[in-house]
């Protein structure tokens, strides 16, 4: 089994080097992967907009630039969103993002993407939020084809283009893996059809819907004529805290706790499990010495319940 690490934004109080400290410390502790949360904004609760699941003036670094720092200052650690909300942004400007990070990270990432659950930050951002599994589609397709072919070109509907070159191709090409995060049934089919992965969050706490949404991803890519052997299938461990659960901040505390729940995500068919930085902060591991203790602490508990792994890419 493989273990990622959520990278915390609240991190960023430690400043640039306490950032770049901490990416190093992920590698060399042994975690197979590094990903980053996604939000451009939050919206304040209005009349009409209820108060979303996390506080609106919550710190979130940007993600793709969050991960090209983490590239520069790390060797071997793979590099990935999680999950990105792709539909608000124009996938030409992805496209050549991921491209650029994976050639300057030396073929390391990962895109994990998602369509989002808040509206207001889609109006922020000038797309239409009811149009966000019709964009997903679309855009999947079109990051893939700037990633192989040239020129591109594109009927749309949302992304038309005619006769256009994006260089340097990343060095995983085509076979740089998208994977598809959310629970819903289109999200489960778009990992089937589309994706190279399924990111999901809650799965520990109803391992036996687990279980049914593995096998609705698989037969998914069954129907699309796909092996569905081919993809992977990752959990956070647990979410991270609400501000006022004592009980989920217990469990960020508590290496073993983490590890037996690894366990079990490896017995209902995940491949890889997340640990959540920021859970281990709110989980009292404050200062960065700490907090690199928490890791290295669920990491090795893992790794005992659950055997050694070695990262590949893609």
């Amino acid at each position: 089994m493989k273990i990622a690490v959520e990278f915390p934004s609240v991190v960023y109080r430690e400043g640039p080097e306490g950032a770049a400290r901490l990416a190093r410390a992920i590698e060399d502790i042994g975690y197979d992967q590094l990903d980053v949360f996604d939000h451009v904004v939050m919206g304040h609760p209005t009349d009409g907009r209820p108060a979303g699941p996390y506080p609106p003036k919550m710190p979130i670094l940007e993600a793709l630039v969050t991960l090209a720092y983490c590239a520069a200052v790390t060797r071997r650690i793979g590099l990935g969103t999680e999950v990105l909300v792709l539909p608000q942004r124009h996938p030409t400007l992805v496209a050549k993002q991921i491209a650029t990070l994976d050639t300057l990270s030396g073929g390391r990432v990962r895109l994990g993407v998602g369509v989002g659950w808040q509206e207001s930050e889609y109006d922020a951002l000038g797309v239409d939020f009811h149009e966000r599994g019709a964009r997903m589609d679309e855009a999947i397709a079109l990051l893939r084809r700037y990633w192989t072919e040239d020129p591109v070109d594109a009927a749309g509907p949302h992304y038309p283009m005619k006769a256009i070159a994006m260089e340097p191709k990343p060095p995983q090409g085509g076979r740089l893996p998208i994977w598809i995060g959310g629970a819903s049934p289109a999200a489960l089919r778009r990992a089937g059809r589309l994706g190279d992965g399924w990111l999901a969050v809650r799965a520990a706490a109803d391992l036996e819907q687990a279980r049914r949404d593995i096998a609705a991803v698989k037969r998914h890519a069954e129907e699309a004529g796909r092996d569905p052997e081919s993809i992977g299938f990752q959990s956070q461990a647990a979410p991270p805290p609400r501000s006022d659960d004592q009980s989920a901040k217990r469990f960020w505390a508590e290496p073993a706790a983490v590890a037996a729940v690894a366990a079990e995500l490896r017995d209902a068919g995940f491949g890889w499990v997340a640990v959540n930085a920021t859970g281990m902060f709110q989980a009292g591991a404050r200062s960065l010495d700490a907090l690199i203790d928490a890791l290295g602490a669920h990491h090795d508990a893992i790794r005992r319940e659950v055997g050694a792994s070695r990262r590949e890419v893609g």
